[in-house]
């Protein structure tokens, strides 16, 4: 009897054992309730002093994962197997995270902060009325050049890309919506373009691109053009910033034709735990001397208008990072083009990839 007792008790603190530890990793995986808050969100795109600043007001826990791309982080949210409670996508991901169900309504009347947004960013034609997004950042895609190694040329449009004087000097980053979208642009075609025909001819000019092209590449290419192993580089608005900080020679220039105008903004994913304390941290997020705080950290422009009242004057006032209204008539927010456009999209883009080598 004593050994059936012993053997029942090894059994009981093996499964209480076991589930603990399955606790632990739930939580490390995105699993939170009412005491923790766990967010989703791009690398290094806050402000950690923030994240502390908010535990210590609401008295939550923060649990901080990151992803690389809104492919990996839908995904993820679809499958369910991780909680999140706020997760930051961008525009055209929001859309298809509308349509497949996985975006709880927010709250707007515990959202006070959202006064401060900016009306030009509001009730975009991906989430009318904001019911399950509110703006987070935003910012355009174009082009950073050294002016001292291309021989003091200037560069002002898509097409100068296409100069001979250029070979090899040119790194694009991996993505099929930015660079199918510069090669429409160059043709005065819309970045949403699903006439076939013009996407093979947008195709069949970066073809033509090609021996300016030295590298197609992922987050390094923000210490690539730093180090100057490369005169020009096609990259976000904040990461153009961040490499123009570490190398002063470099300049970021909103090509004339247009370009994308991206927003990432916050949303509350239906697996969320903790409904509660994701409108806390969103509106927190809000506040306008925080979101100073993270737009300066972070390096890309804030949709928060009293924010810039706490932000430096030679950072709201350079066009590179908040352009004029004439200039923004001519950038263009990515639409979702559903399933099918968007394969045709990523394999004229391979097929690209794939005509370099």
């Amino acid at each position: 009897m004593k050994k059936l007792l012993s053997l029942f008790a090894l059994v009981w603190l093996a499964s209480f054992s076991l589930l603990y530890a399955t606790k632990m990793i739930e939580s490390s995986e995105g699993y939170g309730g009412n005491n923790t808050l766990t967010i989703y969100n791009w690398g290094d795109y806050i402000d950690p002093a923030l994240i502390k600043k908010f535990e210590k007001e609401t008295g939550l826990k923060v649990i901080y994962q990151t992803f690389d791309s809104n492919e990996a982080m839908m995904t993820k949210i679809s499958q369910g197997g991780a909680t999140f409670d706020v997760a930051v996508p961008s525009e055209y991901a929001i859309s298809k995270m509308k349509e497949e169900g996985l975006l709880l309504p927010i709250d707007h009347a515990k959202i006070p902060n959202l006064r401060y947004i900016d009306e030009r960013f509001l009730n975009l034609s991906f989430d009318p009325g904001n019911q399950y997004s509110i703006p987070y950042f935003w910012g355009t895609v174009g082009i950073v050049y050294n002016r001292a190694l291309l021989g003091g040329k200037e560069i002002t449009s898509w097409n100068d890309l296409w100069d001979p004087s250029f070979k090899n000097q040119i790194l694009l980053i991996d993505g099929a919506r930015e660079i199918m979208g510069m090669a429409l642009n160059s043709l005065h075609y819309s970045l949403n373009d699903t006439n076939r025909a013009h996407l093979q001819q947008a195709k069949q000019k970066l073809d033509k691109l090609t021996p300016n092209v030295k590298a197609i590449v992922g987050d390094e290419i923000k210490m690539l053009l730093a180090n100057e192993e490369a005169a020009i580089g096609i990259v976000w608005s904040g990461d153009a910033a961040e490499i123009m900080w570490e190398n002063e020679r470099l300049d970021y220039v909103i090509p004339k034709e247009g370009t994308n105008l991206w927003f990432d903004n916050m949303v509350i994913p239906k697996t969320a735990k903790n409904i509660e304390g994701a409108h806390q941290f969103i509106n927190f997020m809000l506040d306008p001397k925080n979101a100073a705080q993270n737009a300066e950290y972070v390096g890309y422009s804030t949709p928060n208008k009293k924010a810039l009242e706490y932000l430096p004057k030679e950072i709201v006032e350079d066009e590179r990072f908040y352009p004029s209204e004439q200039l923004a008539d001519k950038l263009e927010v990515y639409e979702n083009l559903g399933k099918s456009m968007l394969a045709y999209y990523n394999e004229l883009f391979l097929q690209f990839k794939m005509h370099r080598k």
